[in-house]
């Protein structure tokens, strides 16, 4: 252990300048067997520092590494386990608990001895020391008191110190004195001893000659200790004269303390007193304003309005501890309680007794408004009700009862006064779209009940049905006689409801305008009563919302939710659903009243839907712009679900008819009456339409409608008798590419071409199969000959054939002059024009194009007589200066 000790000193130690007291050999309990040692060291300069260091041996050599270190005056605890029992186990009590298992019980006491002694000298006892011998502790005890002081650092130090370089340096010249020391160790081992005797022989002697001086010294100290025991005396009476004088100033230190005592009690009980007085006194003028206060004027308003916030802060003080234990206060409590409730009802009983008078003042102006397309205005009502914001503020914080009941009464109230006032505004609508005559207007304005109200609307769907029915035959046309047929398909354009010479433009015009005017007077009426339903109820209309309105959230019977017709409270998940379902209450006639309207519409013109979609597109797009969830926002997208129904079913009708058209059998076909009113429905499409919304709507309705009309001309087409099927493709195809050329419609720029391109090719067909006819001979002799140079004879060689001789041709040629010529082509003239319609004007266009395929079939057969009849000389009886002669003149005269 000595060999360890030195090697930890020389490689860890020295080098920090620390010096080695004490070792210990130690492993964790309870844990594999791994050594190290406990090492307790001080400094050697000042001041001076104790510390407990872990040493380790290192892995990977012989050599030892220093693994952690403690301050000593870090250790609370030193437990040895047994004081009794010798045990090799003890714990250090540090920032945490170590525990140690010694290699032998002395090594653990020389060590606790150790940290005991470090713990008297230089922490002053501050350790504990727990389960530890007390002979071991007593042996550790100094001597005596100065030898702390005077020893220095030699108590403490074990056995073995390391030579400082004075020792060295003496003991080097000794042995360099005695030239034996080195060769002979025992001649110079004699030597000294024989000088230690020398020396101890002197130390005798003068111990010995100094006897006298002890004797003298030994002498004053006894003197000196007579003198202490004097002083002491004299300090024992000055502490009993003294004693008296202290337990006097004891008790005035008492009193004191007593006196500052109450005065401390005196003022937090005033202070206690000043907050209660301060926050819990109401003054007598709102004390009056509550229980008599004017709610009608505005100066009584603010004063009540004033007591109601005073009364509010009296209430919500926060009271300190105890301070509801207190008889005044529980009765001041108690009397702001009554204050309250009484303010509550009298406002409560006001409120009502308004919503109540506005119901009657409302209802007196609505037979002047009943007269013209507009609404009431609400304004005055809302201005005079918003001087009570703040009071139902102050109700829905303090009584939340009777703030549910006002909320209650006014959606009650106000839902049967909104009730009269839009169905009035919806019956002077209907009458206006309707043209019903003045004495009906007149009628229409009368105070009615709301028994009277539905007759009466039942009455106007009525009449507007008889309207609809004595044009229901139109539904099922046959194509008559040309001269009428551009008669008749103006008749189909409101879709088989209305005659066009009732329905015109500016009858769709007026629809428009009046359904405008009725979109837009509700929507500022319903923008105005939200915002004051939030700024008089204190709703917040900003909040997150978890869900919109459907369809089927039920708003029938005065109910605002299935819950709540049940009993059940109506559970509002934020203030802005609140707002949402107030709103449906009170406004739950808009929506059917609106769906009415659009039926009427659509029954007096199907074409009407058109208008409806985008007005009611763009109402719906502004709405949401403000609010996606708003009331306004969702009934009319609600209404626009409806009003796009119609507007479908306004495009599958005209398919259906398109599909049920019959044409004549005796008269030509000209334009279809569907293509005609494809024709007036994208002209007027276009002009409703422009920069809307819904545009992606028309252009579906666009497709739809154009294929069926593509469809059913080619049907009609292989139907028809009188009429050849390229002339009826033709006229068709060529009116539809004219339309889209002159509106333009970009999703149909495709069937545009498409138009285009069979007008052309079923023009083409009819002018080659009509110009067969008018030289039929040649046509055939010609045949024949480019039938025998396909089977493979030669051009030249065709003139041998018996039956396509020169003189066969000569013959053929002969039967057609310029006389007959132009006989054949003046015959083609008329039949052509027997084929075509006035309306489409193509007569001089197909003239033209037979014109140019005559003269190409002219000079084919010029071609071919110069191949296969070379030199014989024959040519044809008229030219192609003759032909367009012909054409020509026969042009003029017809």
């Amino acid at each position: 252990m000595t060999a360890i000790k030195h090697a930890l000193q020389r490689d860890i130690f020295t080098p920090n300048d620390e010096r080695l007291l004490s070792i210990v050999n130690v492993c964790k309990a309870g844990k594999k067997k791994k050594n190290c040692f406990l090492c307790a060291t001080v400094t050697t300069e000042r001041p001076v520092q104790v510390k407990m260091v872990k040493v380790k041996k290192s892995d990977k050599g012989d050599f030892y590494k220093r693994q952690i270190a403690w301050a000593l005056r870090d250790l609370a605890v030193v437990d040895a386990k047994d004081a009794i029992k010798e045990n090799p186990e003890f714990d250090l009590h540090f920032e945490k608990i170590y525990k140690w298992v010694a290699s032998s019980t002395a090594e653990k006491n020389a060590f606790i001895s150790c940290i005991w002694k470090l713990n008297q000298r230089y922490l002053r006892k501050k350790i504990d020391f727990v389960n530890v011998s007390s002979q071991l502790l007593e042996e550790s005890v100094p001597s005596g008191e100065n030898q702390s002081v005077t020893g220095g650092d030699e108590e403490v130090v074990d056995v073995y110190q390391e030579l400082n370089a004075r020792e060295e340096q003496d003991i080097e010249i000794m042995m360099e004195g005695c030239e034996c020391a080195i060769s002979n160790a025992e001649a110079f081992a004699e030597r000294l001893s024989r000088e230690l005797q020398v020396l101890d022989g002197a130390n005798i002697q003068s111990i010995m000659a100094s006897e006298k001086q002890v004797n003298i010294l030994m002498k004053l100290l006894d003197e000196a200790l007579k003198e202490v025991d004097q002083i002491e005396l004299k300090l024992s009476s000055y502490e009993e004269m003294l004693q008296s004088v202290k337990e006097q100033m004891d008790q005035i230190s008492e009193s004191n303390h007593l006196i500052h005592l109450s005065n401390t009690n005196n003022v937090k009980l005033l202070s206690e007193i000043e907050f209660l007085v301060n926050h819990m006194d109401l003054a007598k003028g709102h004390i009056k304003a509550l229980q008599e206060g004017d709610l009608a004027s505005s100066r009584g308003i603010e004063a009540c309005t004033n007591a109601a916030d005073a009364l509010l802060q009296c209430m919500n003080v926060a009271l300190r501890p105890g301070h509801d234990m207190l008889l005044a206060v529980k009765q001041q409590q108690q009397r702001f309680s009554d204050l309250r409730e009484h303010f509550a009802r009298r406002l409560a009983s006001h409120l009502n007794n308004v919503f109540v008078q506005q119901g009657h003042d409302q209802s007196s102006t609505l037979a002047q408004h009943s007269v013209e397309l507009a609404l009431p205005n609400h304004h005055p009502f809302h201005r005079d009700l918003l001087r009570y914001a703040k009071l139902m503020e102050w109700l829905k914080s303090t009584d939340y009862g009777k703030y549910e009941g006002l909320t209650k009464n006014y959606m009650d109230y106000l839902s049967r006064l909104y009730e009269r006032e839009i169905k009035d505004f919806f019956e002077v609508a209907k009458i206006k779209m309707t043209g019903t005559t003045k004495e009906s207007k007149k009628f229409a304005t009368l105070p009615r009940k709301e028994s009277a109200v539905k007759q009466e609307t039942e009455s106007l769907h009525g009449s507007s049905g008889k309207l609809t029915g004595s044009t229901s035959s139109l539904n099922k046309l046959s194509v008559q006689s040309s001269g009428n047929r551009r008669s008749q398909s103006s008749s189909l354009l409101d879709m088989g409801n209305m005659s066009a010479s009732d329905l015109d433009v500016a009858d769709r015009t007026k629809f428009d305008k009046i359904f405008e005017q009725v979109l837009s007077e509700l929507e500022p009426l319903c923008l105005a009563e939200q915002d004051f339903i939030s700024k008089f109820f204190k709703l917040q209309q900003h909040q997150s919302m978890p869900g919109t309105m459907t369809e089927a959230e039920d708003v029938d019977g005065g109910t605002l939710s299935r819950q709540h017709n049940a009993g059940v409270p109506l559970p509002v998940s934020s203030e802005k659903d609140m707002i949402r379902q107030m709103m449906i209450k009170i406004f739950r006639c808009i929506e059917p009243e609106l769906n009415n309207l659009i039926a009427l519409g659509d029954k007096i013109d199907s074409f009407n839907s058109l208008y409806m979609l985008v007005k009611m597109s763009h109402h719906v797009w502004t709405a949401q712009n403000v609010d996606p969830a708003s009331f306004l926002s969702t009934t009319l997208g609600n209404v626009l679900v409806t009003v796009k129904r119609n507007f479908d079913k306004c495009i599958s009708n005209q398919i259906r008819q398109m599909e049920e058209v019959k044409i004549s059998k005796k008269s030509k076909v000209g334009i279809l009456p569907f293509v005609a009113e494809f024709e007036e429905f994208a002209g007027l499409a276009e002009s409703i339409f422009k920069n809307a919304e819904r545009r992606g709507d028309l252009d579906k309705a666009y497709t739809k409608l154009i294929r069926g009309v593509f469809v059913n001309v080619e049907k009609v087409a292989n139907e028809s008798q009188k009429t050849p099927r390229d002339v009826v493709m033709m006229e068709n195809f060529h009116h539809i590419f004219a339309t889209l050329s002159r509106l333009k419609i970009s999703c149909l720029e495709a069937e545009k071409k498409e138009a285009k391109q069979k007008y052309t090719d079923h023009l083409q067909s009819y002018v080659i199969y009509s110009l067969g006819q008018p030289l039929e001979k040649l046509n055939h002799f010609f045949e024949g000959v480019e039938a025998r140079v396909a089977q493979g004879i030669r051009e030249e060689e065709v003139s041998y054939q018996l039956a396509f001789n020169k003189q066969e041709l000569r013959k053929v040629i002969k039967e057609y002059p310029g006389k007959e010529v132009k006989k054949g082509l003046d015959n083609l003239y008329k039949k052509v024009d027997k084929h075509l319609c006035e309306e489409e004007n193509l007569l001089q266009v197909v003239w033209h194009s037979m014109q140019d395929e005559f003269i190409r079939q002219y000079k084919h057969f010029e071609g071919l007589i110069a191949r296969c009849y070379p030199g014989s000389g024959v040519t044809m009886e008229f030219t192609i200066q003759d032909i367009l002669d012909y054409c020509s003149s026969i042009a003029q005269s017809h």
